[in-house]
């Protein structure tokens, strides 16, 4: 019993340590990336040729990392349950290149003024080019093009996706029967992912 009890608190304070190593790593504002355990998933990565299917942006709250996503609907989540989250817990944080001279103090603050507008708002199924319901990829464009009006990766059409995967043609008629929104605008994960604007901190 007292040995389990150890190993118990060994591994608390291990996790602990490695939580605060992350947390030393991160800035505000820094992008991250995983992929989810979920149904719309696959689709997206066969889409996107990806292997990163969700995304978020970094917010420190009371010295807490977060991240701040659409999932159900846009929330902060703390940065260890959302890793936790993801498959294999991997991940990839993003910076913007010349952070330290962009990224000030009220940079941040105006990211954190564009986010605020977004949350609660529900999860966006439909990949609508729309405020009234966000998804992934669209909140953290969004959050850094009202913020200061930096594009991170370049906008798309529907038509522009590769749709011709069966899971993807099967989620498609799902969603939209046989009227494809073809010229919706959308933002895919990996063309924010792929952007020239950001360079990787951290991979795990």
């Amino acid at each position: 019993m007292k040995k389990l009890l150890a190993f118990a608190i060994v591994g608390l304070l291990y996790l602990v340590g490695c939580s605060d190593s992350l947390a030393e790593q991160l800035r505000d504002g820094d992008i991250i990336f995983q992929t989810l355990r979920s149904e719309l998933s696959i689709p997206i990565q066969k889409a996107t040729h990806s292997p990163y299917s969700h995304m978020g942006i970094v917010f420190f709250r009371n010295g807490s990392p977060h991240v701040y996503e659409a999932i159900k609907t846009v929330q902060y989540t703390p940065l260890r349950k959302w890793v936790d989250r993801g498959e294999g817990s991997h991940y990839v944080v993003k910076r913007l290149r010349e952070a330290d001279r962009i990224l000030t103090s009220q940079a941040v603050k105006k990211l954190r003024q564009a986010g605020a507008k977004f949350q609660g708002k529900p999860y966006d199924s439909f990949f609508e080019w729309s405020d009234n319901r966000i998804y992934c990829s669209e909140l953290v464009w969004k959050i850094y093009d009202r913020g200061f009006g930096i594009r991170v990766g370049k906008l798309q059409k529907v038509r522009d996706l590769d749709l011709s995967d069966p899971i993807v043609k099967t989620r498609m008629k799902e969603r939209y029967g046989n009227k494809v929104p073809m010229d919706e605008t959308v933002i895919s994960p990996d063309e924010m992912f792929s952007s020239d604007l950001l360079v990787t901190v951290i991979q795990k």
